[in-house]
């Protein structure tokens, strides 16, 4: 299987984790203006599961080193594959509530409060399960990250009006626990995994079966989780299954790739993590939420009307965001 040799290697795919985690939820923006975001969460999911499979029968199973996929799931025991499993369901409730919480209380608060949550949770977990490079440098890099996003949540708040800047407090509550669940979902996946990806130990697994099962979970809790969502949505009237197979083509096909999208930013940080430890990936990944806004200043336009005093948060934020990245590259 494909193995990162080097820790440069490892950094810029965190890297470009980074940017698939802050890119794909561009592609809702792109479905037919009618096609409800619960409808589009299925082909997401399965997107998501078709990608893990497809990197686990070519990387995962070509060359010498460590164990091929099929080998790899036959030997695996069950509770690292329950663990990986878990990090699966655990993700998927937060990444519904986090969404939910997003079209409650807006981006202003659900993402810096969700993802900041995340952020800093999921650096600490990681590091004591797998303490790798200096806590120091590590931690204050998320802290910078950290307050770069509170710059950006004070961006967000300069563009709302009066009546905008209510912010509910059910959408609060949801981003506090989708940013607690978002925090740990990695730790069980990373727990489930061999500790060498050349030398696997036995009943462990390699990242890439990790992965796939980690998909299987999400696509699996999909029926519980996102069915309660189309019956009961947390704003907007109740979905029926029916209207999934109404959707057109193009609709399906972009879900999809949103799935493909955030897929491989997950599979490179799994697989970087071998060489970066995964406090670190978690750490560089999660940074998404400035790229997400880069995105929405650049692309979008949404600081286009932001009153004067916006720019210079957004600079500021920038500095922070890059200052903070650095310090955790070199942390190790």
């Amino acid at each position: 299987m494909f193995i990162v040799e080097n820790y440069s290697l490892a950094i810029v795919l965190c890297i470009i984790t980074m940017f698939c985690w802050g890119s794909w939820a561009n592609t809702t923006k792109l479905t037919t203006k009618t096609w409800r975001f619960e409808l589009f969460y299925w082909d997401y999911g399965f997107g998501i599961l078709l990608t893990t499979l497809l990197l686990a029968f070519t990387l995962g199973s070509d060359g010498s080193e460590g164990r091929a996929f099929i080998e790899d799931i036959r030997q695996a025991d069950m509770s690292n594959l329950l663990s990986s499993f878990a990090g699966g369901v655990i993700f998927n409730l937060a990444n519904i509530l986090l969404v939910a919480a997003i079209a409650i209380a807006g981006m202003s608060v659900a993402f810096p409060v969700g993802i900041g949550i995340a952020l800093v949770l999921g650096v600490i977990v990681n590091y004591i399960s797998n303490p790798q490079g200096n806590p120091l440098l590590i931690f204050g890099g998320v802290a910078l990250i950290a307050l770069a996003i509170i710059l950006n949540a004070r961006a967000y708040q300069k563009l709302q009006t009066n009546d905008t800047a209510k912010v509910s407090r059910k959408g609060l509550i949801l981003s506090v626990v989708s940013g607690c669940l978002m925090g740990l979902f990695y730790k069980y996946v990373a727990g489930s995994m061999v500790s060498n990806f050349n030398i696997p130990e036995a009943g462990k697994l390699t990242p890439y079966t990790a992965l796939v099962i980690f998909a299987v979970g999400i696509v699996i809790s999909s029926f519980l989780f996102n069915s309660i969502q189309m019956k009961r949505p947390f704003i907007g009237t109740p979905v029926s299954f029916s209207g999934y197979f109404k959707g057109k083509t193009k609709d399906h096909i972009i879900g999809i790739f949103g799935g493909a999208i955030w897929s491989v930013g997950m599979s490179l940080s799994i697989i970087a993590s071998g060489k970066a430890g995964p406090a670190i990936s978690y750490g560089l990944g999660q940074g998404a939420t400035v790229v997400a806004a880069l995105w929405g200043i650049y692309v979008w336009k949404e600081f286009d009307k932001a009153p004067k005093g916006t720019k210079p948060l957004l600079n500021i934020m920038l500095l922070l965001y890059i200052a903070g990245l650095e310090m955790i590259i070199i942390s190790k």
